[in-house]
């Protein structure tokens, strides 16, 4: 029976989307008749395809939330990601939930350069839970949709590869929030941690139905939003057994190396010896400052996932793709019939003074001008 004790703790998490087209229709109980793949898919914990567990690839997603800074991209994710492979001889992916405040826009384009998918996190990335509770649809879409526009011109990198969003603390905001992410045309969502499934865990699907995923933190959406994706926060358990979604919010974890990799491989097994849904390592970098031992287990970690042919650490985006068009291991070239893109990052970093509030910031960014003021909710290009 899992603990509750770590919903107390769900606030040092983290959130989620935007929108396209205003659903008016109260969703209904999923009719599977109806629903199918690649467009549609019911919740639940049967495989995609109904495939067998031990025939497809265990896919395995490592998220980072808040800012791109020089420091994360110089000591983590460049010696991290950069020279891993998987099986397919393919990059090994993170995606990056990122917030605007403190980014260095040149390392945000140079991360999406060699294959690293970039995902949203809001604009002002507001630390109180009452903010985003009484937020309106407008509210999130300049939260998003403005922080989609925001990245793609300051990065110069494509709108349309920014699909994924997490909402700041978890908070979802029942249709508020989905009715944003659907009007500013998003993929998918990432906010949404479960404990009622976890073992088996919960493989991602569509809000074209009504969902009966719990909703520990926020408000459950009631209307339908077709083919918008949900890729559930699986929790984990922490060693005295209370869940988190966060694995720097779990409050019981070990210190020690080789007892920090032990317990994540707890957590990994839960999927890898199940249902092989995918499994999330969602964290924040500040998790790697707070303990040395913490980068090493996770290091490590990906050592061992190297050594497990059926393994492969891809992107949300890259992930949903495999939900869509489930392939065994034998076939995935049908999924994936190419890497994910990488080319040589042309960014020419340009520092800009800027005035916010009272304060002084400098914003590392990538256009040849810089902008007239800060860039902010309801002015993302600082006009």
């Amino acid at each position: 029976m899992f603990k509750f004790f770590a919903l107390l703790l769900a606030v040092s998490a983290i959130a989620l989307a935007a929108p396209n087209q205003k659903s008016t229709r109260e969703a209904s109980a999923c009719d599977t008749s109806a629903c199918s793949l690649p467009s549609c898919r019911c919740l639940g914990t049967d495989v995609p395809g109904g495939l067998d567990p031990s025939e497809i690839p265990q896919l395995v997603l490592l998220t980072f939330d808040d800012a791109i800074t020089a420091l994360n991209y110089d000591t983590y994710f460049e010696p991290l990601f950069f020279d891993r492979t998987n099986p397919d001889g393919c990059v090994v992916q993170s995606t990056h939930f990122m917030s605007h405040e403190y980014t260095d826009y040149s390392k945000v384009q140079q991360l999406h350069a060699h294959g690293q998918e970039i995902a949203l996190h809001s604009i002002t990335h507001e630390p109180y839970i009452d903010y985003w509770n009484n937020l309106d649809v407008e509210g999130y879409i300049g939260e998003f949709g403005g922080e989609r526009e925001l990245v793609a011109h300051f990065a110069n990198i494509p709108a349309e590869d920014i699909q994924g969003a997490r909402v700041p603390l978890l908070q979802l905001a029942g249709d508020t929030y989905f009715e944003a992410f659907d009007t500013a045309d998003l993929g998918y969502d990432c906010s949404w941690p479960t404990q009622s499934y976890m073992d088996p865990p919960l493989w991602p699907y569509t809000l074209d139905y009504l969902s009966n995923q719990d909703c520990p933190i926020g408000t459950c959406p009631k209307q339908s939003y077709p083919g918008r994706w949900i890729q559930p926060m699986v929790n984990w358990l922490d060693t005295s057994g209370y869940v988190c979604s966060m694995v720097d919010s779990c409050v019981f974890a070990p210190t020690e190396t080789s007892e920090i990799l032990e317990w994540i491989k707890t957590n990994f097994n839960r999927h890898y010896l199940s249902n092989r849904a995918p499994f999330g390592f969602y964290v924040h970098a500040a998790w790697f400052q707070r303990n040395a031992n913490n980068l090493e287990a996770y290091s490590q970690f990906l050592d061992y996932l190297a050594t497990l042919n059926d393994v492969y650490i891809v992107s949300v985006q890259r992930a949903l793709e495999w939900v869509k068009n489930p392939q065994p291991l034998s076939s995935l070239s049908n999924v994936w019939p190419s890497c994910p893109n990488t080319y040589t990052a042309t960014c020419n970093a340009r520092s800009c003074p800027l005035s916010k509030g009272a304060e002084l910031r400098y914003m590392m960014q990538c256009r040849n001008s810089c902008p007239n003021v800060y860039p902010w909710l309801h002015n993302p290009l600082g006009n």
